[in-house]
């Protein structure tokens, strides 16, 4: 196995003294790897673009120890150094904030063309060794900074085995060792969607062997390497098994694709970076003796073409720690020839409209909390190792108790349960199959339903997909819309991959009928649902520009029992993408959604008939934030993800808001009569005894 590490050596560590003034200390040598039998490591050739920056490695035996605190461990998965800049942001920075273990894992270099530039800038040679450098350099300025307010606190850097045998570089953060970061250093695909078989979209689909690596230039690790399939997913597992996280951040694994261009909405090492831990984690879960986990995934690219969702102060937060990133002082803060940052990213440190915002690829019900069969019962429902884990509460005075995690595996997050007229609880949600290395990868719709009110539910049911198989953009569907008429029969809509929405209808005997085209363009985020006291249903799905309807007959037709009506514009104006629903007044509906930039919540009602009955109504005193704005029916109260980060409630619209402060959560909260609920971190329930 040859060495990376270039001649001259003992010159080059002359300038490592003003690094260990900083608190970088000089590695000791590294034991090749020799021998590893069915281990990740392939030897290859040592990298051509070798750079003049010193290795700042300390001997994992003497490095400072990552910590995990107790309780919340949140582990997030990033395609490029930036990633979690961009697209994870203002949620990184609160992590940061609550104290907990946060791990940030980036699969490869980042190494591009290897040219460090911005526009203006004096041209450097290409040296990817050297970018790759710079880049890490930037992302541990910016989150030193988050961290303590000095982008120079120092951290250690050291030689980590992964379990498997891999060899990863490890970061800690010396003075909060709960904050780590993990570089896997996998060559980078070069480019957003042209083919490039050696890349990780062309070793997820077979096209190449295996993929190698591109280290950069002060990386402890000293031996070029190269991954098989397998042994990617190996080691994304063995990274869980070593930081055992309860949350698990990533971007999404299906963009869809770009109404414009007809090309995916995203860059192809998000999305297969995405699947690949996709495929770990269903490994992972498999595992016995860790802490049960949520997922969440984060929308990339697109979302620079939708309203902002972010307030103007959570934005200049955001760009001032992208700006330590970027580097766009240039001053020689770090004193390494690589570069203290990402001068790229310098000339448009908000990237194309993505610092703006935050949005989650499937944001989560915010009906996920029902009641059951008896007084004061009540269920609560989400997704813990890919599995329904189902919470129940016996009654007013009872404890909740839970979670219980239902049999079948590889839910996404968020699942949509709906309340039978016979008390029963039926949960639909979308699940993956990941395929294999041939292909095959595709997202269903699914449906489990109690046997009887308050029994055991039975097994998944799947419903299929309006566009089966990966062609194109057709694992890209929506969490479903669910509408539940008076007979009891389901209408489930999904927003596909096309941007357009696609909708089933059960039939009396219990099945479905195929899935078949319900109109609409541009649609984003999921669609929701809600039935009035006519029994109609009303479903709502946002654009870039406004919101549509459909209405759903409370009693279907046998002339036409699956006919909803087409899809009517609302007139309202932009909104923040994220919606919620809930009955109001004897006949209709109330759709609260975000005012872009502000966060600010507001609603419209509807009765049936497209637009909304009445102006929209502003919320006095809103509460920044970003995601859903939880109602309770009849407006009788408010809940939503406040600045800060957590759970905010109003006993009313206009009455003044309180919290915003307290634990993290996932998904949307849910109003229940007595109560809201979250979901932190650690997989817990969380309730708020309310009586607005």
């Amino acid at each position: 196995m040859t060495s990376r590490r270039p001649a001259g050596l003992a010159t080059r560590l002359a300038t490592v003294p003003s690094a260990v003034r900083r608190g970088l200390l000089v590695a000791t040598p590294v034991a090749v790897l020799l021998g590893i039998t069915g281990g990740v490591l392939v030897a290859t050739t040592g990298s051509s673009d070798a750079s003049d920056v010193p290795s700042r490695g300390v001997p994992e035996a003497l490095a400072v120890k990552p910590v995990r605190t107790s309780g919340e461990s949140v582990v997030q998965f990033m395609a490029h150094p930036d990633d979690d800049l961009f697209f994870m942001n203002p949620d990184t920075s609160q992590s940061i904030a609550s104290g907990r273990s946060l791990t940030s894992v980036y699969l490869t270099a980042g190494e591009s063309d290897g040219r460090n530039n911005r526009r203006g800038d004096p041209r450097r040679p290409a040296d990817k060794a050297a970018y790759a450098e710079a880049r890490q350099n930037g992302i541990r300025a910016a989150y030193a900074e988050m961290a303590t307010g000095d982008r120079t606190s120092p951290w250690d850097r050291t030689e980590i085995t992964i379990d498997g045998g891999a060899r990863a570089e490890l970061n800690t953060l010396r003075s909060r060792p709960q904050i780590s970061l993990v570089w896997l250093q996998l060559k980078e695909a070069g480019t957003v969607a042209d083919e490039r078989p050696n890349s990780l979209h062309g070793l997820w689909d077979g096209k190449t062997g295996t993929l190698g690596s591109q280290l950069a230039a002060g990386s402890p690790v000293r031996e070029d390497f190269a991954y098989t399939r397998e042994q990617v997913v190996a080691t994304i597992d063995g990274v869980l098994r070593r930081f055992r996280p309860t949350f698990v951040r990533m971007l999404d694994p299906t963009p869809g694709l770009n109404e414009r261009t007809g090309r995916t909405s995203d860059h192809q090492d998000h999305t297969y970076g995405a699947r690949f831990v996709q495929a770990a984690l269903a490994r992972y879960a498999g595992r016995p003796g860790r802490p049960a986990f949520g997922v969440q995934s984060y929308l990339g690219y697109s979302t620079g073409s939708l309203p902002h969702s972010l307030d103007p102060g959570t934005f200049e937060a955001k760009l001032r720690t992208l700006k330590t990133y970027a580097w766009t002082d240039h001053t020689d803060y770090c004193e390494d020839p690589a570069g203290c940052g990402d001068r790229k990213v310098a000339g448009r440190p908000a990237g194309r409209n993505w610092a703006q915002s935050i949005r989650y690829a499937r944001s989560g019900s915010t009906s996920w909390v029902q009641p059951g069969a008896h007084a004061g019962e009540l269920y609560a429902f989400g997704v813990l190792d890919g599995r329904l884990a189902v919470w129940h509460r016996a009654g007013k005075a009872a404890k909740w108790a839970g979670p219980v995690l239902q049999e079948g595996a590889g839910l996404d997050g968020g699942v949509v349960p709906v309340r039978l007229p016979d008390g029963r609880i039926s949960v639909y949600g979308t699940r993956t199959d990941l395929g294999g290395a041939g292909g095959g990868y595709r997202r269903e719709v699914a449906v489990a339903t109690q046997a009887s009110p308050g029994g055991v539910f039975g097994p998944w049911r799947s419903l299929g997909s309006p566009q089966p198989g990966d062609a194109g953009a057709g694992a890209d569907i929506s969490m479903p819309a669910v509408v539940v008429d008076r007979a009891g029969l389901a209408a489930v809509y999904v927003r596909d991959g096309r941007h357009a929405m696609s909708m089933t209808v059960q039939r009396p005997d219990g099945g479905f009928a195929p899935w078949q085209s319900a109109g609409g363009r541009e649609l984003r985020g999921d669609p929701v649902a809600a039935v009035d006291a006519t029994g109609r249903g009303h479903v709502f799905a946002a654009t870039p520009k406004t919101v549509l309807t459909w209405t759903h007959p409370a009693t279907p037709t046998p002339a036409s029992p699956s006919s909803p009506s087409l899809p009517m514009a609302t007139g309202l104006p932009p909104t923040t993408v994220a919606l919620s629903a809930a009955p109001d007044g004897r006949d209709g509906v109330r759709l609260w959604f975000r005012e872009p930039v502000s966060g600010d919540a507001r609603s419209a009602r509807f009765t049936g008939g497209g637009r909304p009955v009445g102006p929209v109504t502003e919320v006095p005193g809103g509460r920044s934030g970003h995601g859903a704005v939880v109602s309770a029916p009849d407006r009788g109260g408010l809940a939503l993800r406040g600045r800060p980060g957590g759970l905010a409630v109003a006993p009313a619209p206009g009455r003044p808001w309180t919290g915003g402060g307290g634990p993290l959560f996932s998904g949307a909260p849910a109003i229940a009569p007595g109560g809201v609920a979250a979901l932190t971190l650690d997989g817990r329930l969380t309730w708020t005894p309310w009586h607005p």
